[in-house]
């Protein structure tokens, strides 16, 4: 793998997820670089195939972190992994979705980063249980996840990049790059449920959404509110997560 974070190489081809992905490579402000197939961010790994489970199993995977609703883990299940010793935890980052009817409008960037900034605050809690997780290194390789590896998941990779001293440009970009996979993904809905076209094209603009802007407009409002992600972390009374996370994933 490349250290490029616009690579397909960061990708993990799967059959039922299209957004898992790699976020070894970035390097940090102290010039130490993240390494790679350590930690991962996901879509819904209760979509895994037999195929997909085997090809995953080479990444010897130890602990999921799923950020999905309790709704959602009823609904659609959790991970079926048939190896031993996988450490699952459910933190979910809100308790009740947005309504189908508002789902379109989360497409002007300015708007969805608002929408990122509440919902961050509204799950300081997950946040937290999330970041004590990771700042073990008995928990690698890990992966975090919930339904479509974008929002949720990016609001996380956000947070844990950021302690990892990654600079914001570069968190920018991995954010833009669950667009391409939302593509694919959407095009996976449009063949499982034919039935639900009309919903799908109220929603498609913002099923793919994930505009560069989105990422910088809520780390601009993140930074004005918490002042760093260090001062963020100690609010949470995880104080150490982010010595925790660079001796835990960082090359030395």
């Amino acid at each position: 793998m490349v250290g490029s974070a616009t690579s397909d190489e960061r990708f993990v081809g799967l059959q039922g997820c299209f957004n898992f992905r790699d976020l070894g490579g970035y390097a940090s402000a102290g010039g130490r670089t993240i390494r790679w197939g350590r930690l991962f961010r996901a879509d819904g790994l209760h979509r895994l195939t037999d195929a997909d489970r085997r090809d995953l199993g080479e990444l010897g995977l130890r602990t999921v972190i799923d950020l999905r609703s309790g709704d959602e883990l009823t609904e659609r299940g959790r991970i079926e992994w048939p190896a031993p010793g996988l450490a699952y935890h459910h933190v979910p980052m809100m308790d009740v979705l947005p309504d189908r009817e508002e789902l379109p409008t989360w497409v002007e960037p300015s708007y969805v980063a608002r929408r990122y900034a509440e919902m961050l605050e509204q799950a300081s809690g997950a946040v937290a249980a999330a970041l004590a997780v990771l700042a073990d290194p008995s928990t690698y390789p890990a992966v975090f996840h919930c339904a479509a590896g974008k929002d949720r998941t990016g609001i996380l990779s956000a947070m844990l990049l950021g302690l990892l001293g990654v600079p914001d440009e570069v968190i920018v970009v991995d954010y833009s790059l669950s667009s391409g996979a939302m593509v694919r993904f959407l095009e996976w809905i449009h063949t499982e449920y034919p039935d639900s076209k009309d919903e799908l094209e109220r929603s498609s603009a913002a099923i793919v959404a994930a505009e560069p802007e989105t990422m910088e407009l809520f780390l601009k409002r993140f930074r004005s509110d918490h002042g760093s992600f260090e001062a963020y972390a100690d609010s949470l009374g995880v104080a150490s997560a982010a010595s925790g996370l660079r001796m835990a994933l960082l090359e030395t």
